[in-house]
């Protein structure tokens, strides 16, 4: 356990970029048509909340107790039958792991799940957004990653052991790695208000 529970109280935890990505984390598992979720991580619990809300048959996991998930244990354990699931998603939690448990923790997130597994991790390269309102209404954002030299070496400071394109971690070892776990990645995205997450929409 990393965080004490209050880490998550709303005022503490939930920014307006956080908010935007609960929106695309909801808009990808239910595109998916799933009749039940798993959800590895807690968090603040609003994303399995609203899950339910919505219709989705929800349970959760966490490692901490007190955070009040369905079934307690770690994602490299995870105490599931195999296809319990028909989505699993892991939300920022996978980088709370040293790298070397990753294709570990999603082998078992593959294991539990029917089908589908969907993932959201930091990804630490900077982007350069431009936003041009159109003549008749609305808006077009533009977005690039900002250029640099070369990619920083991640220092841990407690809760993150890695992040993607810090040194060692590019874009292509992650979707390698999710390959080599039986996982086909379908696509992967920067959620464009928060680009700080990364999606990846992954199939068995």
């Amino acid at each position: 356990m990393q965080v004490d529970a209050s880490h998550y109280k709303f005022e503490r935890y939930v920014d307006i970029k956080r908010w935007c990505s609960y929106w695309h984390q909801l808009r990808e598992v239910l595109a998916l048509q799933p009749r039940s979720v798993l959800e590895v991580g807690v968090g603040n619990g609003i994303n399995s909340l609203l899950l339910r809300q919505l219709g989705c048959e929800t349970a959760t996991m966490d490692i901490d107790p007190a955070l009040n998930p369905t079934h307690v244990g770690s994602v490299t354990a995870i105490p599931l039958a195999d296809a319990s699931y028909d989505v699993v998603a892991a939300f920022q939690v996978l980088e709370h792991l040293p790298y070397d448990n990753f294709r570990t923790a999603v082998s078992e997130l593959r294991r539990v799940s029917t089908r589908y597994v969907v993932l959201s991790l930091p990804d630490s390269h900077k982007m350069l957004t431009f936003v041009l309102p159109l003549p008749f209404g609305g808006e077009r954002r533009i977005q690039f990653a900002k250029p640099r030299w070369r990619a920083r070496v991640h220092r841990i400071t407690g809760e993150h052991q890695w992040e993607i394109n810090k040194r060692g971690y590019p874009v292509s070892r992650i979707v390698d790695d999710l390959r080599a776990s039986g996982l086909e990645v379908l696509r992967t995205f920067r959620a464009p208000e928060n680009p700080y997450h990364r999606f990846f929409i992954c199939r068995k």
